[in-house]
C-alpha cells in the first residue's frame, strides 16, 4: 500500500506541456501481459479474497474496459494475435506450441515492434516468449536463430515458451544465458534422454507433484513438460523468476528513458508451476495460485516506482491485460481448487481458459495514461488484435490492413463506440461475438475437459446468448432468436469462412 500511495499524489500534478502544432507525441510504450490471469482475479474487476493495489490503481485511473478480449483462450494464439493484429485462426500452426517449436511468426510479417522500430522506438520483450524459436531444429548451445529479434524488437531476453516447458534457461537476445561451454543442452519433445530422471519414474526426486501431463524432465524438483539434457549452468531460480524478469524490465527503462520505448513487459504469472518468492509464500491464504498474483502484483508496482523515479511516468502509455481466461488446476497439485474458498477466477463469466465461453476470452484489459487519459470505465468492445493499429495510428505510424482495428480514441477514452463484432477461437474452434450477442457454432468433443474442470463450449446445437443479459451464459436463446441466430450465423462465416473444418487440439 504505501507505492499505492506514494503514487496517488502524482495524479494531481500538471500534465505534460502540450507540443507544438503538427507535432506527434510518441510516449513510451508499455503492455504488461499477464499469463492466464482471469476476469475476476483482480479486485478492480470485482475479484474476492486478493488484493491487488497497484493494478487496481493503473485500472481506476485510466480506461477500464469491461468487454476487453484477448483473441484466444491459450497461451500461443493470443499472443500472436496481440504482436501481429491478426487473428490466430489464420494461422494453422498457431497453437500451443511446445519450446523446440520453430518461430511462429514470419520474419517479413508485420508487427507492433516492426511498427514502432520504424518510427524512432526502441523496442524491447521482457519475459514469456512462447512463440516458437529457430527453424525447428535448434541447438541451444549457439545462437538460436530467427527469434524475437528478427520480428522487431531490439532486445529480448525471454524464456522460450512456459515456466513448466523445457528448455527452463533464460534466452538473451538469442543466446542462453549463463550457459557455460562444457554443459551443452539437449531437448527433445518426443522420448527422455537416456539415463535422465523424470517425474513419471522418478517421484522421489520430486517436490511438486505432477497431475496431468508435467511428468518429463525433473528441474529444481519440478517435473516438466519434455525432456532435456546437460545446461545446469544455465537453470533459471523458479522461486526468483518474478524478480529476475522485473530487474531485466527495469534495466531496459532505465539505459533508454531518454528515447522513445515499447516494452512488451510478459509477465509469466498465475501459470504453472507456481513458485512465489518466500516473500509471497502463503501470503494470499489461496495458496500458490494467488500468491504469485500477489508477487505479480507487487512487481508491477515496482516497475512503476522505476518509471517514477527516471521521470517519465507522465509519459508512459500503459496497457494491462492476459492471454486467456483462469484455470486452477492446469497439471500440478498445488492446492489452487482447494484453497479458492469464494473467490472466482473468472469473475460472473462461464468457463475459462481452454474454453469458448466467455471466460476463456474476456480478460482483465485497461489502459492507463496519466494526465491523458481521464478514468473510466467503458463497455466498448475491444481485443488485443487492435493494439497495432491503435498505437500506429497514435504514434503517426503506418500499418498495412490486417484484423486489427483503429480504436485508438477509445484505448485513449475518447469514445465508447468499439469493435461491431469479433471472432473469438479455442483450440482452433471460433465463435462470434456482435454487439451484445454471442454465437457458438455446434462442435463434437466433451463439453468438459475433466483434467482441468472447465467447460469448453462444445455443444451438438447452436448457442446463443445475450451478454448484456446473461453475462454467466445460463440461457440458450437460438430456439427463442431464430432471426437473430441466423444473421449471427451470416455475418460469422463472412468473416470466418469455413468453421466447421478444424482440427482437434490435445491438451498439454
Amino acid at each position: 500500500m504505501k507505492l499505492v500511495n506514494s503514487i496517488l499524489p502524482l495524479l494531481a500534478l500538471p500534465v505534460m506541456p502540450v507540443l507544438a502544432a503538427n507535432t506527434t507525441i510518441k510516449p513510451n510504450i508499455v503492455i504488461i501481459y499477464l499469463d492466464d490471469l482471469g476476469y475476476g482475479d483482480i479486485s478492480c474487476y470485482g475479484g474476492k479474497g486478493l488484493e491487488t493495489p497497484n493494478i487496481d490503481m493503473l485500472a481506476k485511473g485510466g480506461v477500464r474496459f469491461t468487454n476487453g478480449y484477448a483473441t484466444s483462450a491459450t497461451c500461443t494464439p493470443s499472443r500472436y494475435g496481440l504482436l501481429t493484429g491478426v487473428y490466430p485462426w489464420r494461422n494453422k500452426d498457431a497453437k500451443i506450441l511446445p519450446g523446440s517449436a520453430p518461430l511462429l511468426i514470419g520474419t517479413e510479417q508485420q508487427t507492433l515492434p516492426k511498427v514502432l522500430r520504424n518510427v524512432g522506438y526502441q523496442t524491447a520483450v521482457v519475459g514469456k516468449w512462447h512463440l516458437g524459436l529457430g527453424t525447428g531444429i535448434v541447438d541451444w548451445n549457439k545462437k538460436v536463430s530467427p527469434g524475437p529479434n528478427e520480428v522487431g524488437f531490439d532486445y529480448a531476453y525471454v524464456m522460450a515458451a512456459t515456466q513448466d516447458r523445457v528448455p527452463t534457461v533464460y534466452i538473451d537476445n538469442g543466446f542462453v544465458d549463463g550457459l557455460k561451454p562444457n554443459d551443452t543442452i539437449q531437448v527433445d519433445y518426443d522420448r527422455n534422454f537416456e539415463g535422465q530422471p523424470t517425474g513419471k519414474e522418478n517421484p522421489e526426486l520430486i517436490s511438486m507433484k505432477w497431475h496431468h501431463g508435467h511428468n518429463g524432465s525433473i528441474v529444481n524438483g519440478i517435473p516438466r513438460i519434455g525432456f532435456m539434457k546437460g545446461g545446469k549452468s544455465a537453470y533459471w531460480s523458479d522461486v526468483d523468476l518474478a524478480d529476475h524478469f522485473l530487474a531485466k524490465a527495469q534495466d531496459f527503462v532505465k539505459k533508454h528513458k531518454a528515447n522513445p520505448f515499447f516494452l512488451y513487459y510478459a509477465m509469466n504469472e498465475p501459470h504453472v508451476p507456481r513458485t512465489p518468492n518466500q516473500r509471497f509464500a502463503g501470503k494470499s491464504g489461496m495458496g500458490p495460485r494467488g500468491d504469485v498474483i500477489l508477487e505479480a502484483d507487487w512487481c508491477i508496482g515496482e516497475f512503476i516506482r522505476t518509471l517514477e523515479k527516471e521521470g517519465i511516468f507522465d509519459n508512459t502509455l500503459i496497457i494491462f491485460s492476459s492471454d486467456n481466461g483462469p484455470v486452477l488446476n492446469d497439471g500440478y497439485y498445488d492446492d489452487a481448487v482447494e484453497k479458492s474458498g469464494n473467490h472466482k477466477p473468472a469473475g460472473p463469466l462461464r468457463g475459462g481458459k481452454y474454453s469458448l465461453f466467455e471466460g476463456g476470452t474476456r480478460v482483465p484489459f485497461f489502459t492507463y495514461w496519466k494526465g491523458k487519459i481521464q478514468p473510466q470505465v467503458s463497455d466498448a468492445l475491444v481485443c488485443q488484435i487492435d493494439l497495432i493499429s491503435s498505437i500506429a495510428n497514435l504514434v503517426g505510424a503506418d500499418v498495412k490492413s490486417t484484423d486489427s482495428q483503429n480504436l485508438s480514441d477509445v484505448f485513449m477514452g475518447k469514445s465508447k463506440k468499439g469493435r461491431e463484432n469479433l471472432v473469438l477461437e479455442a483450440n482452433t474452434k471460433t465463435a462470434f461475438r456482435k454487439g451484445n450477442w454471442l454465437m457458438i457454432p455446434p462442435y463434437s468433443g466433451d463439453p468438459i475437459i475433466e483434467e482441468v474442470n472447465i467447460e469448453v463450449g462444445n455443444s451438438s446445437v447452436y448457442q446463443l446468448y445475450n451478454l448484456k443479459k446473461d453475462i454467466g451464459q445460463k440461457h440458450n436463446l437460438a430456439k427463442e432468436q431464430p432471426k437473430i441466430l441466423t444473421q449471427m450465423i451470416k455475418d460469422f462465416e463472412s468473416v470466418r469462412g469455413d468453421y466447421k473444418n478444424v482440427e482437434k487440439i490435445e491438451l498439454k
